[in-house]
């Protein structure tokens, strides 16, 4: 108990320190010091359609955000104030971008809420749980809650790969695709954009969007840590969307 108190009164002199200078050292310390939160926090979205480490990676750009806006002076943990950072952060990733078939803003919130209410009655109850079981326990309608549970079906679509009863899929009845001409437009915008990028930058992309690897991977290829890739990451693709922003 007396060393977490220690450790607890050492961060606090840390963030208040910050606080005083916006030292980048020591920015980077409490970040890297925080990333298991980041990390544990990311976990509870899992399962839910999105890779984990992009998860991560939204939850580790909140945490930045936390550690750069936390005042120690309102008397609150920053571990507190950081969980509600990164979990908001993380259900806008899943309401902004998760969607492949776009619900009402207040469907997507409770759609993510049930999925946590059927993992906490399955467990207590032992079976799954009723419409109005939910509904009691999110404080939403039966109606709400029967309308969220249809809109998660367009949560994701399916595979045109996926065979039917005939062991046909939709993509054997399509015809093929000029590879050549796939994403033309979208090169010819991004090309300029890409341009202008430092060359790492550039290499970290083609690494993490062409070839397919983690961050964590990028990282040990380049030689720098997972949490700089995630930022060299973030701060290409605000460029990038910039650029397409500005194309008339």
């Amino acid at each position: 108990m007396a060393r977490d108190q220690r450790t607890a009164a050492a961060a606090r002199e840390k963030f208040a320190e910050f606080a005083g200078n916006r030292s980048p050292a020591l920015r980077a310390e409490l970040v890297t010091a925080h990333l298991g939160l980041a990390h544990q926090l990311a976990r509870r979205f899992t399962n839910r359609g999105e890779a984990y480490d992009d998860l991560v990676q939204v939850a580790s750009m909140a945490l930045v955000k936390s550690v750069d806006r936390f005042d120690p002076e309102r008397g609150v943990e920053f571990s507190t104030f950081a969980t509600r950072t990164i979990i908001g952060e993380l259900k806008r990733h899943f309401r902004d971008r998760g969607w492949a078939v776009r619900a009402p803003r207040r469907i997507q919130e409770l759609y993510l809420e049930l999925g946590h209410a059927v993992d906490t009655l399955s467990q207590e109850l032992g079976r799954s749980p009723t419409v109005a079981e939910l509904a009691g326990t999110t404080g939403a309608t039966e109606e709400a809650v029967l309308e969220a549970l249809e809109a998660g079906q367009g949560y994701r679509t399916s595979s045109i790969d996926v065979t039917d009863h005939q062991d046909e899929s939709m993509a054997d009845r399509l015809g093929s695709v000029d590879t050549k001409y796939t994403g033309v437009d979208d090169r010819s915008v991004l090309a300029p954009a890409l341009a202008k990028l430092p060359e790492r930058e550039q290499v970290i992309l083609q690494m993490r969007f062409v070839d397919g690897l983690t961050q964590s991977e990028i990282a040990t290829r380049i030689g720098v840590s997972q949490m700089h890739v995630s930022r060299l990451l973030a701060s290409s693709l605000d460029a990038l969307r910039l650029a397409f922003a500005d194309q008339p």
